[in-house]
């Protein structure tokens, strides 16, 4: 029998198991903050014991599974309630520069679990209240048994090389001078490379060949996966929408604006391609 444990460091699983053990992992969500604790510069994600006195008070409340055997569960906490000087609050994009790379995903997984729940307490079919599943990540209609699931939205990232350049624009979302590879959302009935396709035309006006495959990256802000891409310039000039990115051009190795962290799966396009 194949131990699954020696096959992924995470194995999902939405049953709660029986009791808690002082080890067990929580994330605790307050006001779209994750509550912390810091050990000599350290962020640690909370344990059963550091957090046991919250439990109750919980919110929302879920089991998300098993990482290297400890059990990890989430939840979310009134705004009102108290935490003491021991926890810390940290949002998810601060936490994936310091929190730990094992740890990180979990993060996400429980984001997007708090997520899912809080835009889904009502039947999108009949309005009636709905209720967590108990052996599945879904919520279930208390009337009309109608099951919805975690929405996750698919996003197209792709790098464009022209000889030794690299596009990188600047939305208009972005910080102050940050440019990166160009980004969107899967469109209805679309192939991913469609969506490259479509996406590079709509927002920098040139057209692309040779797309290929690199990479996925989670992207829990709040619910999407990015699937990365690479791809060669064909034809065109660059002719930014305006709308959302506000200037893009050819840059060398030598020549970068500021670019993306290196958490990001963004960052590793860009430094694969030059």
């Amino acid at each position: 029998m194949v131990n699954n444990n020696e096959y992924l460091n995470f194995i999902s699983d939405a049953k709660f198991p029986k009791g808690n053990r002082e080890e067990d992992l929580w994330l605790i969500f307050k006001d779209k903050q994750i509550l912390i604790k810091e050990n000599k510069g350290r962020i640690i994600t909370p344990t059963f014991k550091d957090v046991k006195n919250f439990i109750d008070g919980l919110e929302t409340k879920y089991h998300l599974g098993e990482l290297n055997g400890i059990h990890c569960f989430c939840g979310e906490i009134n705004s009102c309630v108290e935490t003491d000087g021991e926890f810390e609050l940290l949002s998810l994009r601060q936490g994936a520069a310091v929190i730990d790379k094992d740890i990180f995903p979990i993060w996400g997984r429980a984001s997007q679990i708090i997520h899912f729940h809080k835009t889904n307490k009502y039947c999108s079919v009949c309005g009636a209240e709905n209720k967590i599943s108990e052996n599945e990540f879904s919520m279930e209609c208390s009337s009309c048994k109608y099951t919805t699931y975690p929405n996750v939205c698919p996003a197209i990232i792709v790098g464009i090389t022209n000889g030794d350049k690299i596009l990188l624009a600047n939305n208009k979302n972005f910080p102050e001078g940050l440019h990166s590879v160009i980004a969107g959302f899967l469109d209805v009935n679309e192939t991913l490379e469609d969506c490259v396709k479509r996406e590079v035309l709509e927002e920098v006006g040139i057209k692309v060949k040779n797309i290929k495959y690199f990479d996925s990256q989670p992207w829990p802000y709040p619910n999407s996966i990015m699937i990365g891409f690479t791809a060669e310039y064909e034809s065109g000039e660059i002719k930014v929408d305006g709308d959302e990115i506000v200037h893009a051009a050819w840059y060398k190795k030598d020549n970068l604006p500021m670019i993306p962290d290196e958490t990001t799966i963004a960052r590793r396009i860009i430094d694969s391609l030059l």
